[in-house]
């Protein structure tokens, strides 16, 4: 055998086992595409009416402009809210005294991260898109209600994750993210009004010094999936 046939039965071979490869290693793949921090407004995008998740067109829930009045008053000492990946819950804390308690879905085809963080953005609305056509894990989803994006020294802003309300599934419970934590769409309004930074009548607004995020810790492992 000559060394051209040999080169082409190794790139031959490469390829056909490319797409075993690439699904054993989902998760490097079908993360989230980066934020633009700088670029978020917020807004309710009337132009983007398709959405995708894991490939497949999924409906957006009509539009309704008008806001929610949820819990906002601190009863005794500094909120936080805590995520558990083992139990897939998020529970949020005035204090000692725990305010709400709900279930979510944590990331399966990309890792959530566990750690210390704070809310660096609350936006109303916004798109989020990523993961990998080729494996079938592609998502695109305009207008994505009541996220709160977190961040710290070690995972930055423009990683985009984030607490946000979904419209494409409603399985929690169970992981079903590429990394952000899903929640129903009328508990993350909850915990979109009631977290800091405060709102200051605005529908989205970014945290500050003067008006920090809350703080959110991550813990656990998630299920196997």
């Amino acid at each position: 055998m000559s060394r051209f046939s040999v080169i082409l039965f190794i790139v031959a071979v490469f390829l056909l086992s490319l797409p075993f490869w690439l699904k054993e290693n989902v998760e490097y793949f079908s993360g989230q595409d980066s934020v633009n921090t700088k670029s978020q407004t917020g807004n309710y995008d009337l132009g983007k009416k398709v959405a995708f998740f894991n490939g497949q067109e999924v409906k957006q829930p009509p539009y309704i402009d008008r806001e929610i009045s949820y819990r906002q008053n601190v009863l005794s000492g500094e909120k936080r809210i805590e995520v558990d990946l083992t139990n897939q819950r998020l529970y949020a804390y005035e204090g000692d005294r725990q305010i709400y308690n709900f279930l979510i879905s944590s990331g399966k085809w990309n890792k959530t991260p566990t750690g210390t963080f704070r809310i660096w953005t609350k936006l109303r609305f916004t798109l989020m898109k990523g993961g990998s056509k080729l494996l079938n894990t592609y998502y695109y989803l305009p207008n994505v209600p009541y996220v709160m994006y977190f961040a710290n020294d070690e995972v930055p802003a423009w990683r985009g994750f984030g607490l946000h309300g979904t419209y494409w599934h409603s399985n929690f419970g169970h992981p079903m993210s590429h990394g952000c934590i899903n929640m129903k769409t009328e508990e993350a309004a909850q915990i979109y009004y009631w977290a800091n930074p405060d709102l200051k009548n605005k529908k989205s607004i970014n945290a500050t010094e003067d008006n920090p995020g809350t703080p959110i810790i991550i813990y656990g492992k998630s299920p196997a999936n």
